[in-house]
């Protein structure tokens, strides 16, 4: 077995035994303390940030590797949305960390209450592919701002990306605190028996499940960041070239393989075809100089999605290249088809017409919670039906995307899309054990709080509780 003395701060896939070793040593660095001071934490997110903005080239360059993603956006899905929110933690975590105190009932003055956060130990943050430096590290701003250690998986599906951050995350941030462990699912769930004490996930639903699944074992609390299909609704009172142009970006970042994107439309039938021409006009324009069809991240990934072309007609788009599809909408496909069974996850937009608002939001109530909903209209009664009526992870009306950039507030998704919430204060909170403090003096010391008990005793108790 490997002493844990022997593990590195960057680890290769290794199994049950080196996973025990890795958790081992970072509990043990947990034990010393050193994680709970504010200004060893703070080191850590301005790590997080010199990374980012001394390290943009080398990122570009694995997502230009992995997902064949061009620098600018590379820089905005992964480096400012990062830098942001640890910037955000940087500001406000003294605050964050601070002692809370609340009041007391009767029975308890006068006593002194109050509610601390305290760091849960080791945690264990997982990472997808499509967004690989952002959803690792944004998650691990809120697991160092609470003053965890860390056990970093990415995904090996970008393999670059892991790569960059096995090598270089140990120089900018405490390696006593973090391992950047690379590898295949075996070491995920070798990791999990490891006992850690916060499993933290983002990535597929049908994965998510297997991951609680092996928590559970151990009753290790678990955050889900999921998917699900977003829906979109536009309406009879939408500014409709606005609505066309945001969809389109929301749709067309990273091919579409973005939890968040718009997965499909619900057009209100008495605009859909000004709407539909106004998308076929928003993603020629956004795709001048491009080449005809993006790339997908796998041989997998593009098989899949190549099938559902079929699920309806292609007004826009359809074709095929190696690993890549053209941006495609689709009008009208079966409820029961492919490209709507399931999250696409890539860049197919299947587009649908409605009656009315009400039909719209029975069309998305019939499915999972969503981890997004967006809406387009000005109508400020339209904006309040859709936030009240629909449940899912969050909604924006008249954009796609932007609430995920708002560190201000809560990330996450509800049912089939996930559990638990993150970024800024709601990161911070995810990652720490709120701990109740209740100080008494041990004077007075009311007899009567004691057996045995006079009547008058019981009748008193009853008043002051």
């Amino acid at each position: 077995m490997t002493s844990v003395a022997d593990v590195p701060a960057v680890t290769p896939a290794h199994g049950a035994d080196q996973a025990a070793a890795v958790v081992a040593r970072l509990r043990s660095t947990f034990a010393t303390g050193k994680t709970r001071s504010l200004d060893w934490r703070l080191r850590q997110l301005q790590g997080i940030i010199r990374f980012c903005e001394e390290r943009e080239a080398d990122m570009a360059k694995a997502l230009a590797s992995d997902l064949g993603r061009n620098a600018h956006d590379t820089w905005f899905g992964d480096v400012a949305s990062t830098v942001g929110e640890a910037r955000y933690a940087v500001k406000h975590l003294k605050k964050w960390a601070k002692p809370k105190r609340t009041s007391v009932p009767l029975a308890l003055m006068p006593g002194k209450a109050k509610y601390r956060y305290e760091p849960l130990g080791t945690v264990l943050v997982i990472g997808p592919w499509n967004y690989p430096f952002y959803l690792c590290l944004s998650p691990l701003v809120g697991a160092f701002a609470a003053g965890n250690t860390v056990v970093l998986k990415p995904s090996e599906h970008a393999p670059a990306a892991s790569a960059l951050m096995a090598e270089l995350l140990p120089q900018y941030l405490d390696g006593d605190a973090l391992a950047v462990v690379e590898g295949e699912a075996d070491v995920t769930q070798h990791l999990i028996d490891a006992r850690v004490d916060l499993v933290f996930f983002t990535g597929g639903t049908e994965i998510g499940r297997k991951v609680m699944q092996s928590a559970a074992k151990h009753l290790t609390p678990v955050i889900l960041e999921l998917g699900g299909k977003s829906p979109v609704i536009v309406t009879a009172k939408a500014d409709l070239a606005v609505a066309a142009r945001r969809v389109a970006w929301g749709k067309l970042i990273n091919s579409g393989q973005t939890c968040l994107a718009p997965d499909y439309v619900l057009v209100q039938d008495s605009v859909r075809d000004r709407f539909v021409e106004q998308l076929d006009k928003a993603i020629t324009d956004m795709r001048s100089g491009e080449a005809d069809n993006q790339p997908i991240v796998n041989e997998r990934q593009f098989t899949r999605l190549a099938a559902m072309l079929e699920s309806g007609s292609v007004v826009k788009g359809g074709t095929t290249g190696q690993t890549a599809i053209a941006p495609t909408v689709l009008a009208d496909p079966a409820p029961d088809s492919p490209v709507m069974s399931g999250e696409i996850f890539g860049p197919l937009l299947p587009v649908i017409g409605v009656r009315d608002l009400s039909s719209a939001i029975a069309y998305v109530n019939k499915g999972e919670k969503p981890l997004a909903s967006y809406l387009f209209s000005n109508d400020k009664a339209e904006q309040r039906r859709v936030m009240d009526e629909i449940p899912c992870g969050g909604t924006v009306v008249n954009h796609t995307l932007m609430h995920v950039l708002a560190p201000q507030l809560p990330f996450g998704g509800v049912g089939e899309s996930g559990m638990g919430a993150y970024h800024g204060k709601w990161g911070f909170e995810a990652f720490s054990h709120r701990k109740a403090t209740l100080v008494m003096p041990t004077k007075p010391d009311l007899r009567m709080i004691y057996p045995p008990y006079s009547d008058r005793d019981k009748k008193l108790l009853r008043k002051l509780a």
